[in-house]
């Protein structure tokens, strides 16, 4: 079966590998899309300081149930839409002792610890598939990215009383939007790209603001009334958005952090105790995370093709990456078809 293997900095290629056998435990895969993040654009850049390279990519997975190893319960049936829940966990660590799993020390996610789902065909523990019949293959291979944006909402305690701005409108930014309008807040979205701010609004953005080309701050403090945001969400994982975010929320709000910044950031750190705000982490999603986006893209009005910026072949994809490269900015999600 055709596979996409990054090999190293810079690399791609496709090789051919046998298709897995499932194993005791294993349902077996048939992935029609899998996509690519920017963990893997990273990674193609040399920038993921997690990856073990030679490594196949993708996490992000649309698939169907093709066959089941022993001691699989009856109900997967071959042919159901699913996706996979592509992280570990050890189970002896602080983080799994402390029921946060999805934070897990020893966590090897599929693509960037361990060999990902770019495959024809990808073998797994069945704990790990979500199914559900109103969904298509397509609409699965952005589940995942859109659980790590409300897992991030589920962090900052999100309630119908706040104002909650989102810097990055990505797809794990519009996942954090999705659920906090979901949970009745005031959203306020913040992005450099007018297109990405135009589809935020009509998915529920209360408020939208172009951080390049508006008076931020101004308009920011006549939004919220000069208190500021209560809740700020960092999706962009740069110095100056880290910056803005401790800058901009308000006294004893809280901050969440999902974006990894690739070098080190300078804060004015009297207002981590002025303000006595929280800053929190947010890493991965958990599996309820994963239900509410599928209950969530169950009510059909998810704009599934437009967070779709393109669908290439295994041999179309060092193109597509290397197109991703020089625009970064433009790209929601990259789907490689099996």
């Amino acid at each position: 079966m055709k596979a996409i293997l990054i090999p190293g900095k810079g690399e791609m290629q496709v090789r051919d590998i046998p298709v897995p056998e499932p194993g005791r435990g294993e349902v077996l895969l048939k992935i029609h899309y899998a996509g690519f993040c920017g963990s893997d654009l990273s990674t193609f850049l040399g920038r993921n300081p997690m990856v073990s390279y030679p490594v196949i990519p993708g996490h992000e997975i649309g698939a169907t149930v093709f066959a089941s190893g022993e001691d699989v319960p009856v109900h997967f049936r071959e042919g159901m839409p699913c996706t996979v829940n592509p992280y570990t966990s050890c189970g002896n660590c602080s983080a799994c002792r402390n029921r946060r799993s999805n934070a897990c020390r020893n966590n090897q996610t599929l693509g960037v610890q361990r060999d990902g789902a770019m495959c024809e065909y990808k073998a797994v523990p069945w704990q790990k598939v979500l199914t559900d019949p109103a969904l298509t293959p397509m609409n699965f291979a952005l589940v995942e990215p859109m659980s790590v944006g409300f897992h991030a909402v589920d962090r900052a305690e999100v309630t119908d009383s706040d104002y909650v701005m989102v810097i990055g409108c990505g797809m794990v930014g519009i996942g954090a939007i999705v659920r906090s309008v979901l949970r009745g807040s005031r959203v306020i979205a913040v992005d450099i790209d007018e297109h990405k701010l135009e589809l935020v609004r009509r998915m529920g953005a209360h408020y939208t603001l172009n951080s390049l080309t508006e008076d931020f701050h101004t308009r920011l403090s006549e939004i919220t009334s000069g208190f500021g945001p209560d809740v700020v969400i960092e999706a962009v994982g740069a110095p100056a958005t880290y910056q803005m975010a401790v800058n901009e929320v308000a006294f004893t709000g809280r901050v969440v952090c999902i974006g990894y910044a690739k070098s080190e950031i300078a804060f004015e750190t009297k207002y981590f105790v002025q303000k006595e705000m929280d800053i929190r982490g947010s890493r991965n999603a958990t599996p309820g995370d994963f239900r509410a986006v599928i209950e969530y893209m169950k009510r059909g009005d998810f704009p599934v093709n437009e967070l779709i910026s393109a669908v290439c072949t295994a041999d179309e994809a060092l193109g597509r990456m290397e197109d991703w490269v020089k625009d970064p900015g433009k790209v929601f999600r990259i789907l490689v078809k099996f």
